[in-house]
């Protein structure tokens, strides 16, 4: 779906630039509006993408990057099946501010189309939901998220199916796995939005190092 398309049903996928991105989430933040609305259009995304996770990763101590996480949604999926150690980072402080207490270890404020100020290697896995989507987060943070996860660690993610081509997520995946970075465990489209008719493709990831 082309983004005037899809924009007409989600009104931040017309938006391009980070700070449109990132002051439309803070308003959306505003009583807890972001959440009624998920809520509301049936948002799959987060229970789709650790009901696939939790399948291949066993460890319920794995130390786990949620990034983009906004309110927590990821993070109270993952405490329903027994994981309990995982740091979230989002681009608006507003939606970081909603997120439930005690929920996340760390949260930040970053912005994911830079160099993630993390260490090589330090996470187990890496959930990514929800924000490669239009004028959001673009290919270039597969590479950081593969930097900051183990030899063996996972990255799961959701791509709008919009953008997959457009912004060449095609292109990167495919690289990453010609040059032996990851190994493809799953690739499949997801609901993800179905109430507005927006599908997204959710893959699972192993890291090779």
């Amino acid at each position: 779906m082309a983004q005037k398309d899809v924009g007409n049903k989600i009104p931040i996928y017309k938006l391009k630039t980070t700070n449109e991105v990132m002051n439309y989430y803070d308003e959306w933040g505003l009583e807890n509006k972001y959440d009624q609305d998920m809520a509301e259009w049936n948002y799959t995304g987060p229970k789709e993408t650790v009901e696939v996770f939790k399948k291949y990763s066993k460890n319920k101590n794995a130390k786990i990057y949620d990034a983009g996480c906004g309110t927590g949604l990821v993070g109270v999926e993952l405490k329903k099946f027994g994981y309990h150690y995982f740091d979230g980072a989002d681009l608006s402080q507003k939606l970081l501010d909603l997120v439930p207490k005690n929920l996340y270890q760390n949260l930040s404020k970053i912005d994911l189309n830079k160099n993630i100020n993390i260490n090589d290697n330090n996470y187990d896995a890496v959930m990514c939901v929800g924000t490669f989507t239009f004028g959001h987060v673009k290919p270039p943070a597969l590479d950081e998220f593969i930097r900051i996860t183990k030899n063996q660690g996972l990255i799961c993610f959701t791509i709008n199916e919009g953008i997959y081509e457009e912004y060449g997520f095609d292109k990167k995946i495919e690289e990453l796995k010609n040059k032996n970075k990851w190994k493809e465990i799953k690739f499949f489209k997801s609901n993800y939005i179905a109430s507005k008719g927006v599908n997204a493709w959710l893959g699972l990831y192993k890291i090779i190092k």
